[in-house]
């Protein structure tokens, strides 16, 4: 599949439609940006949003695991910059795989401005009443056990924005949101949620973080992946594990609000673009 994309990015070149660069979110057995790249002479960038062989590994059934290492290796190592989403891994590249030019590039999100009546009317809620929220699918290594005691401990109510239906008991499913309602939803919470467990991938730069940042929502979640440092002090960070604390940090900022602090998907492209047109014109100067 990989490379018949390469194929036909490489086809619509020939024929009068030259990209300006080539971005490609790094996957298990694509090697179609090199491809491209080594067949038209653009700019590329491999932007890594988790290990592929640990991910496949730890999540899923790998087949000749030798064989895809081998491979994941030698598309990293052979593109002109890779833009890791995290921290964690901008480490595991430099020292594990052994690339040279690597960029931290976090996640971002839409920037809208959430309305915070609008979002509190659509999920049914008074202004007076306590709401926690987690947004996101749910899946085992996101805390999903702590969210019902966590809204319990904090007498409030419990909110799951995605596209996930729940049996946590007492949670109100929104169902898939985005845009627009998606923003008037974060912006209704008091508290976002993300109780990461100690076991839970620590590549990560979790999307839900900086959508609850980006309204000014304050988040109570664990130290775990990337979190602290986009939570930054628009929230509590704590241990993995401790419910208790957690709790307590979701009833004293109940009522608060954190400075909205927000990054925006244009600004994560423009850094994208900047660091493969960047190691472009290096590669040509050398």
């Amino acid at each position: 599949a990989a490379r018949r994309v390469a194929s036909q990015v490489v086809s619509s070149a020939r024929h009068g439609w030259m990209p300006d660069v080539v971005i490609e979110r790094h996957t298990l057995f694509s090697d179609a940006g090199w491809r491209v790249s080594d067949a038209i002479d653009v700019p590329w960038a491999l932007e890594v949003n988790a290990p592929p062989v640990l991910e496949r590994r730890r999540f899923e059934r790998l087949r000749r695991e030798a064989f895809a290492e081998e491979w994941q290796n030698r598309v990293l190592l052979q593109a002109p910059v890779v833009l890791a989403v995290s921290r964690w891994l901008k480490t595991w590249l430099e020292t594990e795989v052994g690339c040279r030019n690597v960029r931290w590039v976090p996640n971002g999100v839409t920037p809208l401005r959430g309305i915070r009546e609008r979002g509190r009317s659509a999920l049914g809620m008074g202004e007076d009443d306590r709401v926690v929220g987690f947004v996101g699918s749910l899946k085992p290594w996101h805390g999903m056990e702590s969210l019902a005691a966590i809204a319990e401990g904090a007498e409030a109510k419990l909110i799951l924005v995605g596209p996930t239906n729940s049996d946590i008991p007492g949670a109100i499913c929104t169902g898939h949101l985005h845009g627009q309602a998606l923003a008037d939803a974060v912006a209704a919470l008091d508290v976002g949620l993300a109780p990461y467990p100690e076991d839970a991938p620590p590549w990560f730069c979790p999307l839900k973080v900086m959508d609850y940042r980006a309204q000014g929502t304050p988040v109570v979640g664990t130290d775990v992946g990337e979190t602290r440092t986009l939570v930054g002090d628009g929230g509590t960070i704590v241990p993995p594990g401790d419910l208790q604390t957690m709790i307590d940090a979701t009833r004293y900022w109940i009522g608060r609000r954190a400075k909205p602090r927000i990054r925006s998907w244009q600004r994560v492209g423009i850094e994208m673009l900047e660091a493969a047109e960047d190691a472009h014109s290096k590669r040509d100067v050398n």
